[in-house]
C-alpha cells in the first residue's frame, strides 16, 4: 500500500534562489540532513536524468536507525524533472537489505512564490513502509527548516517573515 507523506515552509527568498539551493551540492549536503544527521554527496549531475548518491550518517550511532547500516542511510536519487523556479522532482531508492525500504519514493520539492517569498511543499509518494510516518515527516520539517535557514542566511537584510 503506498504512502504519501507531505511537508511545507515558507522561505522569505525568491523563488530561483530557493531553487538554485535545490540543485547546488555544497547546498544540498548542508541543509538536506535533518537535525541528528550529516550528509555527504558521492556523486552528482544535476539535470533531467541525473541525480545524485548521498551518505547520511547519524551524528549517533548507538541509536542504531540506519537503513543502510545501523549509523548509515545511502539513497541513490535521480532527477526525474526540473523546472526552473517551479519544482524538483526526485526518485529516490535507499539502499538497504531489509525490504521494508525497498521501492522507489517520489519526492516533489514545489516551489510558489507567495508574499515576497517562497512557499516550499514537499511531497513524498510511495513512502517504503519500514520508514515511520511521524518520523519522516518531521525529518521533512527539519530539513525544510535547514532549507529557509540556509536560503535566507545567503539574502543579508532579509526580514524574518511572519510565518
Amino acid at each position: 500500500m503506498s504512502r504519501t507523506d507531505r511537508g511545507s515552509r515558507f522561505i522569505a527568498a525568491p523563488p530561483a534562489a530557493v531553487y538554485a539551493a535545490l540543485l547546488d551540492r555544497e547546498s544540498l549536503e548542508r541543509w538536506l540532513p535533518p537535525d541528528g544527521m550529516r550528509g555527504r554527496v558521492e556523486r552528482w549531475d544535476p539535470r533531467p536524468g541525473g541525480g545524485f548518491r548521498m551518505v547520511l550518517t547519524y551524528l549517533d550511532p548507538a541509536d542504531g536507525l540506519g537503513k543502510t547500516s545501523d549509523a548509515t542511510d545511502v539513497v541513490e536519487v535521480v532527477f526525474a524533472d526540473l523546472l526552473p523556479s517551479r519544482h524538483v522532482v526526485q526518485r529516490a531508492v535507499f539502499e538497504a537489505d531489509d525490504p521494508r525500504y525497498a521501492g522507489t519514493m517520489t519526492l516533489t520539492w514545489h516551489l510558489a512564490a507567495v508574499g515576497g517569498g517562497t512557499e516550499v511543499s514537499v511531497t513524498a509518494e510511495d513512502v517504503p513502509p519500514g520508514i515511520d510516518q511521524a518520523v519522516h515527516e518531521a525529518g521533512i520539517a527539519s530539513s525544510l527548516a535547514n532549507l529557509r535557514s540556509y536560503v535566507e542566511a545567503a539574502r543579508p537584510g532579509t526580514p524574518p517573515p511572519g510565518r
